[in-house]
């Protein structure tokens, strides 16, 4: 298909269906040509919204065809299905996730402590900053196909793998005597990332508080306690 769209193929904006000619007085200006790329990332945008706001059972391809000021037939030409469509949403807002993570915790400082508050902090900003997106990935797909639940469960690999790495160069730092493993590092991982993803949910019960300072205590609750584990101390119920 070419990469190309024009609006005047679009059904909405069909000629005249008996191939009347134009009148002879003045000619239509001839429509911008959208390239397919551009096309998509206004249907995509639109669909988000519209997923977010309705849910995905309640939310209608017409809606979004009208919205995005294109017939509804295009959308099907675009991305196949409705499910075609959230899935396109779905991975890419993990992308832009999971590339906000990485991006930051790449960028910021040598030591693994101040890397994972980067990423930590980027996470928390794009939920805040797009909360649709959250709310699609977050609460939505998990309830639908397979194939949305598997799209969920890859973003969610790439920030856990992103996380262990980063704890166990953190455990690498403190030397030989740290007391920790590798599996120690990935249920660390896997807990905090857990622990990210319920507090987005109290993030939005709580609109006074800002990405920085519940990352901030995120980081004081699980680096700090990590710390005093590597440095021997343990925790036991007493013996009664």
């Amino acid at each position: 298909m070419s990469d190309t769209s024009e609006d005047a193929q679009d059904p909405k904006g069909a000629s005249d269906p008996k191939g009347a000619p134009a009148s002879s007085g003045s000619r239509a200006p001839r429509r911008r040509r959208v390239p397919r790329r551009e096309r998509e990332r206004q249907i995509v945008d639109v669909a988000v919204q519209v997923f977010a706001k309705r849910g995905y059972h309640g939310a209608s391809v017409d809606e979004i065809a009208e919205l995005a000021g294109i017939s509804k037939p295009m959308v099907y030409l675009y991305l196949d299905s409705k499910e075609g469509l959230f899935l396109t949403c779905l991975r890419r807002e993990a992308e832009r996730l999971v590339g906000a993570f990485q991006g930051a915790a790449t960028a910021s400082g040598a030591t693994p402590e101040l890397r994972l508050h980067a990423g930590l902090l980027a996470f928390f900003a794009f939920v805040a900053d797009h909360r649709d997106s959250w709310v699609v990935l977050h609460r939505q797909a998990s309830e639908l196909s397979e194939a949305i639940a598997a799209a969920v469960a890859e973003a969610r690999v790439a920030v856990m793998a992103e996380v262990a790495g980063l704890v166990r160069a953190g455990i690498a730092e403190a030397g030989p005597t740290a007391q920790l493993t590798d599996e120690d590092a990935d249920f660390v991982a896997h807990a905090l990332v857990g622990a990210a993803d319920s507090l987005t949910d109290w993030m939005a019960r709580h609109p006074d508080q800002s990405p920085e300072g519940v990352t901030l205590r995120l980081m004081n609750m699980v680096w700090v306690g990590m710390g005093r584990v590597l440095e021997g101390e343990a925790w036991k119920p007493a013996a009664d």
